[in-house]
């Protein structure tokens, strides 16, 4: 990489697979996965979740988790210009693999915010959505665009890990379960906590690939600002809460089935904690929450019967 952002205009063809890729497919799909995750949680506590119901709340969530990471991909241009991407991080690589403007991510983002925005309160006006979902939605679309631009700019002061987390697992947890239920349950936030901390430390193994290019831009995540020891005391800190907070919690809460579902996530999570700083690559981490992320699914669809 030459560290350079294109501001030429690009072809039709190029400029479409560009919004393609710097969607973020994979992680579009993960964002699927978890909103589906919130509503096997509103089953298992007895709810009947209508189909339409279901269909609005992801229609309005797409745009907005794709608004989200172009916004990511403006943001990122230069130091996804400068690293060394990996399967899981360093963005989607677009703007300078295939030269288009770096604008083009920036008018994206509004766009597919705004299509998100008008489907969530078309939803609301037609009786198919609700003021909670509808709240969560921009929260989430409020701090997803935080994470990267200013005036917050969390991903650039340290904070970027924690609020990608509560986005990603706890947050879209909720959203997935108002959607379906129609308010939000207590015990579904504590239920959902367990994860979002492995979503904390799929984070920090993705940051740590993309430290140096992090480093020379100005971007400072945590990786950039601690040192190795310190990271991986906080990497098993935060992974031994997760598990503790798993088998700690009571069944009300967190059902048996899913508690030893769960469980399939250690070994990756015992590989995330030997390799996390001594490897550039974070497959482990992301291992660990992915395969906790389709445990879970099972299990609580298992738990409603």
């Amino acid at each position: 990489m030459n560290g350079k952002v294109s501001t030429r205009r690009a072809r039709p063809a190029i400029t479409l697979w560009a919004l393609v890729l710097m969607m973020r497919p994979a992680q579009m799909l993960a964002v699927a996965l978890v909103y589906a995750l919130g509503g096997v949680m509103a089953r298992a506590r007895g709810v009947t979740p209508e189909m339409g119901t279901l269909l609005w709340g992801l229609a309005a969530l797409w745009p907005v988790a794709a608004g989200i990471h172009y916004a990511n991909e403006y943001a990122d241009a230069e130091t996804d210009a400068l690293t060394e991407r990996t399967p899981f991080s360093g963005g989607s690589g677009a703007i300078p693999m295939l030269g288009v403007p770096r604008r083009l991510a920036l008018r994206a983002a509004w766009a597919a915010t705004i299509l998100g925005s008008l489907v969530a309160l078309a939803g609301l006006a037609a009786g198919t959505g609700t003021v909670f979902s509808l709240v969560i939605l921009g929260l989430g679309a409020l701090f997803g665009w935080m994470y990267s631009l200013p005036p917050l700019q969390l991903a650039w002061r340290g904070w970027g890990e924690l609020d990608n987390a509560l986005l990603g697992g706890f947050l879209l947890t909720l959203y997935g379960f108002s959607t379906a239920a129609g308010y939000v349950d207590f015990r579904v936030a504590l239920a959902a906590l367990p994860f979002t901390l492995l979503v904390f430390l799929n984070l920090l193994a993705t940051t740590w690939a993309d430290r140096r290019a992090d480093a020379i831009v100005g971007k400072r995540t945590l990786a950039t600002r601690w040192p190795p020891r310190r990271l991986r005391r906080l990497y098993l800190l935060v992974a031994g809460l997760s598990y503790a907070l798993l088998l700690a919690l009571p069944n009300v809460v967190l059902p048996s089935p899913v508690k030893s579902a769960s469980l399939a996530a250690l070994p990756f999570l015992f590989w995330g904690s030997l390799t996390y700083t001594r490897r550039r690559q974070p497959l482990p981490s992301v291992a660990a929450m992915a395969v906790m992320l389709l445990a879970q699914l099972v299990a609580w669809w298992y738990a409603g019967g």
